[in-house]
C-alpha cells in the first residue's frame, strides 16, 4: 500500500497550510504534492512559498502564481460582483508589490503538469496532476460537468486518476475500470460552506485506488486578523468568516 497527499490553493493562508501539513505528517504520509496557487488573498505569500521550498514539495504553477511571477494584468471576471472585482485588484496588487523577487522566480519555474507512476504489486497506477485542466490553469471544472469531460481528460493523459484544484470545491467522481477524477479542494480559501482546509489522501493498492477528501478546522480568526491588519481588503476576511456567499 502507498499513500500520497495532494493539496492546492493555499492563497497565502499560512495557518491553514500548517494545519494540513501537520495532519499529513501525523498520518505518516511522506509523498506530498501541491497543485499551485500559493499566493493572493491572505498576507503570508512569501512564507507559504518558502515553506513549500524548504520542504521540497513538488508544486505546479497555478493561475495566481503565474500572474504574480510574470506580472500579468488582472482581467475582471464576469462572475464576480463589483465589490469582489474591486477587492481582487487590490489583493493581487498587494502580492505583486510584496512577494520577494526570489520567490517570484520560484513561481516562474514551476511546472504546468505533473504525471506520476506508482507501482503496487504488479500494478502500475498513472496519476495526472493539474491545477485546473490539461490545457489551462484557469479553467473551471465542477462536479456537475458531464462524465465525458473527465473521461476525455483521463484518456488523453492515459491516467487512472486525475487530480485538480482551482475551483476551491472538492469532489470525487468514479468511472469504469476504477478510474477517477478528483478535486482536492482548497487549503486556504475554501468555497465550501464549512470553509475548512481541504486536501486529498490517495491510497494505492494493487487492486484499487481509494481517494479520501480530508477537511480540517484551522485558526480562521488568526488569518482574519492578519488580513485586517494588512493591505489586503477586508472582503477576504469576511469571506473566510462565511459572511459572503461565493459565486461559483
Amino acid at each position: 500500500m502507498i499513500q500520497i497527499a495532494v493539496f492546492s490553493d493555499v492563497h497565502g493562508n499560512l495557518p491553514a497550510l500548517e494545519v494540513v501539513l501537520k495532519d499529513i505528517e501525523k498520518r505518516g504520509i511522506r509523498q506530498k504534492f501541491c497543485l499551485g496557487d500559493l499566493v493572493d488573498f491572505a498576507p503570508w505569500g512569501n512564507e507559504v512559498i518558502e515553506k513549500i521550498r524548504s520542504l521540497n514539495i513538488p508544486c505546479l504553477m497555478g493561475n495566481h502564481d503565474e500572474r504574480i511571477a510574470f506580472d500579468i494584468p488582472v482581467i475582471p471576471l464576469s462572475k464576480h460582483t463589483e465589490e469582489e472585482t474591486h477587492a481582487r485588484f487590490i489583493a493581487i496588487d498587494h502580492s505583486k508589490k510584496n512577494i520577494a523577487e526570489q520567490n517570484k522566480k520560484f513561481l516562474a519555474e514551476l511546472p504546468f503538469h505533473l504525471k506520476l507512476n506508482y507501482k503496487t504489486g504488479d500494478k502500475h497506477w498513472n496519476i495526472q496532476l493539474v491545477h485546473s485542466s490539461l490545457e489551462s490553469n484557469d479553467t473551471y471544472l465542477y462536479e456537475s460537468e458531464s462524465d465525458e469531460v473527465f473521461t476525455s481528460m483521463l484518456n488523453r493523459s492515459e491516467a487512472d486518476l486525475i487530480v485538480m484544484g482551482h475551483t476551491h470545491l472538492s469532489f470525487k467522481k468514479q468511472f469504469e475500470n476504477n478510474r477517477w477524477a478528483v478535486n482536492c479542494g482548497s487549503v486556504g480559501r475554501s468555497k465550501e460552506e464549512n470553509r475548512l482546509a481541504s486536501y486529498l489522501v490517495l491510497t494505492l493498492e494493487e487492486e484499487k485506488i481509494t481517494p479520501e477528501i480530508v477537511q480540517l478546522p484551522y485558526p480562521v480568526d488568526e488569518t482574519v486578523r492578519h488580513i485586517q491588519e494588512s493591505g489586503i481588503p477586508d472582503y477576504y476576511a469576511s469571506f473566510l468568516k462565511n459572511e459572503i456567499v461565493s459565486i461559483l
